[in-house]
């Protein structure tokens, strides 16, 4: 019997990378040299946001999607941290909120002006202080409005509340430093990958983990749910240090379903799934490529379409929305890489080859939009509901309603033998503390010198008394 291919029939074998024009791209960006394995990007229908390099403390560009072309130098940042920025977020249900967090252990919210930024902003809406070492990792509920996770170097995920502004929860399961977060779709179940070579399967609000798994032969590094499958998948490294996938089932993790070698580069891997066309993607970090599956319910599970090929290396890459791609082009995903060398950011378009120009339905089905199917009481009691759908042919460039309102807090104070311990936060980092230093030296420079001007003053209000005593008037 001689041997022949076994060919699947699917409307996504020819899915092609499409890389805009220059003109369409973001030039001119300081990229982060940061060797944090995070994206430092973030986007959505509105905005662009990179993670910048600068002198002191960190900083982020948010810059309008539709101000292609050059960027100037001097253009504004947000750039209130004190220590550099390791991950940001765009809010799912408001387009211009964003949170990011830094090695100065801080989460900050940040509210965008309409029409992007005109000066350097350097005041949040919200301050979140909880961890005590640097965080790395933010998510947002995908369900939830004002919900967001932290990971940080305290091998804790905090979840904050940001009706109140304070943290409500904290999962304290881990015994080294968080490496990734994923959400299952209707956002009832949290998986985690850690340094301590496990994955793990956890319910947020109990923090209770429900299945775990020690992954000696696939060393995990990068988790994320495949929609409402039931499963996972993970990228890491092989015994053989050659790069590997995995597919797990969310309810068993005793053994991966399938394990497949990729390459022996060195990269980091990261994966991206599509729920609505069932597509994963995988982008090496340091390499050019973007290889894409399909994935399905029986065995094999994965069937390999394509590769997108590109020779300059990417740092990161953001990842459009739903709502924000261009189905006129039959457009199914939407990335922006990050390419350090040349300072540029390449949105690479993943495009459904059709002749028709009409709306192509059974590649677009009903998607999560902008509105959130819970309020934060409501999760925080226990309710599970999944999002909000809308469809991509009618009103998809709709904007949400909803508009982000900062908790007013009183001010509290722990005064211990006269020092208000809140107002006098320690540094937490050597940055930090050498900065914390320079303001003291210039805060007793300037009360020297405003005790020497008192001590001219004095001396002159004596001499002033003295003449009116000595005045014959007054004899």
């Amino acid at each position: 019997m001689s041997w022949r291919p076994q060919y699947r029939s699917s409307k996504f074998r020819n899915v092609y990378g499409k890389v805009a024009s220059r003109e369409h791209c973001f030039d001119g960006i300081p990229i982060t040299k940061n060797v944090h394995d995070n994206h430092f990007c973030a986007v959505n229908a509105r905005f662009l946001a990179i993670v910048t390099e600068s002198a002191g403390g960190g900083s982020f560009l948010v810059i309008p999607l539709e101000q292609t072309g050059r960027i100037e130098p001097n253009y504004p940042k947000v750039c209130g941290h004190q220590g550099n920025v390791l991950d940001i977020k765009w809010n799912p249900f408001i387009e211009n909120i964003i949170a990011s967090c830094s090695e100065d252990t801080s989460v900050r919210i940040w509210e965008i002006p309409e029409g992007g930024l005109k000066r350097n902003m350097t005041e949040a809406v919200l301050e979140l202080y909880g961890h005590s070492r640097r965080v790395g990792l933010v998510e947002w509920h995908p369900t939830t409005n004002n919900i967001l996770f932290s990971a940080g170097y305290d091998y804790k995920v905090l979840i904050w509340n940001l009706d109140i502004g304070e943290p409500v929860k904290m999962i304290d399961c881990h015994t080294d430093v968080i490496l990734c977060m994923s959400f299952n779709t209707d956002g009832s179940l949290l998986a985690t990958t850690c340094k301590d070579k496990k994955l793990r399967v956890v319910e947020p609000r109990s923090g209770r983990v429900l299945q775990e798994a020690s992954c000696k032969n696939h060393r995990v590094n990068r988790v994320v749910f495949l929609g409402s499958t039931k499963r996972l998948l993970t990228t890491g490294v092989s015994r053989w240090n050659t790069r590997q996938i995995a597919l797990w089932d969310q309810e068993d993790l005793s053994m991966p379903l399938i394990e497949e070698e990729i390459d022996g580069l060195s990269g980091l891997l990261f994966p991206f799934y599509d729920a609505d066309t069932h597509m994963l993607y995988l982008a090496g970090k340091g390499d050019g490529n973007i290889r894409y599956y399909e994935i399905g319910s029986e065995k094999p599970y994965l069937s390999y379409l394509m590769e997108f090929r590109s020779p300059a290396p990417q740092k990161g890459l953001g990842v459009m929305p739903k709502h924000g791609l261009d189905v006129s082009a039959c457009e199914v995903f939407r990335f922006y890489k990050l390419v350090t060398l040349k300072g540029l950011i390449e949105p690479i378009s993943m495009i459904v080859p059709r002749r028709s120009e009409t709306y192509q339905e059974d590649i677009y089905p009903m998607t999560p939009g902008t509105e959130p199917a819970l309020t934060p009481d409501e999760w925080l009691s226990g309710v599970n509901r999944d999002p909000i759908l809308m469809s991509l042919k009618e009103g998809y460039k709709k904007t949400s309603k909803i508009v982000f309102k900062a908790p007013v807090r009183e001010k509290k104070s722990v005064v211990v033998n006269g020092i208000d311990l809140l107002e006098n936060v320690p540094p937490r980092t050597e940055n930090e503390l050498l900065r914390m230093f320079f303001r003291q030296q210039d805060e007793i420079r300037r009360l020297k010198d405003e005790l020497s001007q008192k001590d001219i003053r004095i001396r002159q209000l004596q001499l002033e008394l003295k003449n009116l005593r000595n005045s014959p008037k007054n004899n």
